[in-house]
């Protein structure tokens, strides 16, 4: 259960949504702090508070030798599915560091075409940044980014562990 947003900071979780809907202002900020993001070609398909789906596209830069998307593009896409969720929650109040601290997968079948991976987790990792913030003591989250492909098969399943800690 998440606890209510006072009014400005739901107001900077929205500011922070719009932005990043943007395409222009997404692929500015890709192109300065997540380049490899940039030539894969990652794209926003939906973020709220909740939930956060991220696309990638099978295509030269991200292809492997076996005709598929290359494992570390798609781990690439399903982190920041949950890392959008993430800095967002994080854009609520007082800073607070996060860092992925583990990161398991399950391959179940060949990614080609436009894969679409998403993260519900908003309201896990909203609670663990309040309480962190609220005790000062860091707090994990797993996250889970579910890929699926075109047909609405399960490509891989991602399980990221953020840390969230407090800012003093």
């Amino acid at each position: 259960m998440t606890t209510p947003l006072a009014p400005a900071n739901a107001a900077r979780m929205e500011k922070f949504r719009r932005d990043i809907s943007n395409p222009l202002k997404l692929r500015l900020f890709m192109l300065r702090r997540l380049p490899m993001a940039y030539l894969a070609g990652l794209r926003v398909a939906t973020l709220t508070a909740e939930a956060a789906t991220v696309t990638i596209r099978y295509k030269y830069l991200t292809q492997n030798p076996f005709r598929s998307i290359y494992f570390a593009c798609l781990s690439m896409a399903a982190e920041i599915a949950s890392g959008l969720l993430a800095m967002m929650h994080v854009q609520s109040g007082s800073p607070v560091s996060m860092l992925v601290v583990s990161l398991e997968a399950d391959f179940t079948k060949k990614a080609v075409g436009l894969i679409r991976f998403t993260s519900q987790d908003g309201g896990a990792i909203g609670q663990a940044i309040a309480e962190s913030r609220a005790t000062g003591e860091g707090r994990t989250v797993v996250c889970t980014s579910m890929g699926l492909d075109q047909a609405g098969d399960v490509v891989a399943t991602f399980r990221i562990t953020w840390s969230f800690r407090a800012k003093k």
